[in-house]
Parts: structure tokens; sequence; C-alpha cells
């Protein structure tokens, strides 16, 4: 395993075929603040982020993950991390530069395994953000990202060996073995998980709101709204976090969430959970019963980005 260059979750950037549909929603409805913008293009910041931006929305004739990013502490870091990856033969888009994206800094970015276009960066200028306000039913920040894979085991592999992801806990069926690998890079109990699926795409982002009443105040918000709830309201035993799974209007699903566990890393040891077992999927009891349909949901559109780096 490498070692741990990467600091956090920065952003996840997608690519729609109505970009305008899907700004309305994420800004009208999901909460998020447009902070730049060009033709087909646009830089969504949360509200309570430093982060310059949490989702950047492409317009596209395929929907598709552009990219994911991540900071990593310093240029040098940046340099390493980018250094290791070539001599392990990762393909590699663009090598470590200036980056001419909201809040300029130093980054590059790569394929991973499946061909999903991944970014580090250091040097982002800090956006100016606030606190978010008791009942402000709004994002602090992008919590994580979950996506699927064809081939999960291999995929977890990759991001442990080289960029020193860690495993908190798997989800495991009694009939279809290991389903879904949760992996920390800070003390967050997952900033990326990856979900067994026949084919890549985005399972699902997810978005912390500022806490329990919040995230229920925009759980509710989004059903008076007449937005498609698949799952939820409830809460996972892995991660101890809550859940309210919605579908955007591209029909990718869309997660509010709080209090998602940190954990003590020189501690912690991995769990191995049984998601048939009620308690698992939601302690509450609360959400509708994981299904077919949710998984279905959950699987989304193939995504034919694989190995095309997108637009800068």
């Amino acid at each position: 395993m490498t070692d741990r260059l990467i600091t956090h979750l920065r952003h996840v950037d997608l690519a729609v075929p109505d970009h305008a549909k899907q700004l309305d929603f994420f800004t009208g409805t999901w909460g998020l603040t447009a902070e730049h913008s060009d033709t087909g293009l646009t830089f969504l910041a949360a509200e309570g982020s430093p982060e310059q931006y949490v989702v950047r929305l492409r317009q596209s004739g395929d929907k598709r993950i552009d990219l994911i990013a991540f900071g990593a502490a310093s240029a040098s870091h940046v340099d390493a991390l980018a250094a290791q990856l070539g001599r392990d033969g990762v393909g590699l888009i663009s090598e470590p530069g200036a980056l001419a994206t909201p809040g300029g800094g130093y980054g590059f970015r790569f394929f991973d395994l499946e061909g999903r276009t991944v970014e580090i960066s250091s040097d982002v200028a800090v956006r100016a953000h606030r606190k978010i306000e008791e009942g402000e039913s709004i994002p602090v920040r992008l919590s994580h990202v979950v996506v699927n894979s064809a081939s999960p085991e291999a995929t977890v592999a990759w991001y442990q060996r080289h960029l020193g992801f860690a495993l908190s806990d798997t989800l495991t069926h009694p009939h279809m073995g290991e389903m879904m690998w949760f992996l920390r890079i800070n003390s967050w109990h997952h900033s990326l998980a990856v979900a067994r699926c026949p084919h890549p795409s985005l399972h699902h982002a997810s978005f912390e709101l500022r806490g329990i009443d919040e995230y229920m105040r925009g759980t509710g918000r989004l059903l008076r709204a007449g937005v498609e709830k698949i799952w939820g309201p409830g809460r996972h035993l892995a991660g101890n976090n809550t859940f309210s799974y919605f579908l955007d209007p591209h029909g990718n699903t869309v997660e509010y969430t709080t209090e998602l566990e940190r954990v003590d890393e020189d501690a912690w040891h991995p769990h191995l959970y049984d998601f048939t077992q009620p308690g698992v999927a939601d302690q509450w009891g609360t959400a509708n019963p994981m299904n077919e349909f949710v998984a279905t949901k959950s699987f989304n559109d193939p995504d034919r980005g694989m190995f095309t780096a997108p637009p800068v």
C-alpha cells in the first residue's frame, strides 16, 4: 500500500444530457449554490464547505461520472503520488501542474482500474463559506461517493494499493457474497464506497446536512416537492449515518445524510455485516425494505465514459 498522501474528498463531476434541468434541481431543490457558470458548465458549492465546489455539472450527450476529486496536503505530495502511480503503470491523463478550475491549485488526473477519471490536487483556494444555521436543510458538504463496479474486489484492492484507502466495513449477502466495501482516507468512516454491479456507474453521491433535524426537514422538503424517494429515512449500521435516497432528474441517486461516524483509525477493525439483517440496512426500522426496486435504481445506467477523459 502507498503512503497515505490523500487527505479528503473534494468534489464529484457529473455529465448530463439536460444541464438546465439538472442545474435547477441542484440549486432550486437540493440546496447547492451555483458559484461559477459558463455555457453548459456549472460549478456548485455547498454553503458550509470550504471547497470551491462539491459538484461540477456539464452538458453532454451521455450521462456519466466525469471525475472524482480528492485533496492532498501539499504540491510535494501531489508530485510524489503522481510519480508513484507512474512507476506502477497507472495511466496518467495529465502531469502535475496548475489547475484552471475555480480556486486554482496544483494537481493531476489519471484513470482508475475501471477507467474512471480521478483528480488529486493541493493548494486550492479556500472558499468563503459560512456556518449552516439551525433549521437550514441544505448540504454542509459532500460526504461521500459510492461507485458501482463490475470488478469490485479488484477495484477496492486498486484504491488500497495505489491511493492508500483503508477498509472500514463490508456488507455481505448470505447467497451473493460480499456486496459493498466502505473505504476511508481519513477518520470519516468512508469517503468512497464500491458496490458490486453488472457495470460501472454512479451508485450515489451523498451530501451531509447540519444535524438530525435539518436532515429530516430536508427529506420532508424534497418529498413535498415531489422528488422521487427510493429509500429512507433510516440509519445505516455501517457508518452509523442517516440516509434518504432520492432520484435526480437524470435517474442518479443522491442522498441526504448526517452524523457519519468518525473512527479511531488506530483501534478500528473492519466488520463484515449481513445486510439481509434488518438492523444492518436500517437500525431505526423506519425505511422501506431494501429490495430489488431499490437495488435496481442504484445500479444506474452503465457509464460509457470509462477511459475517456472529460474536458478540463
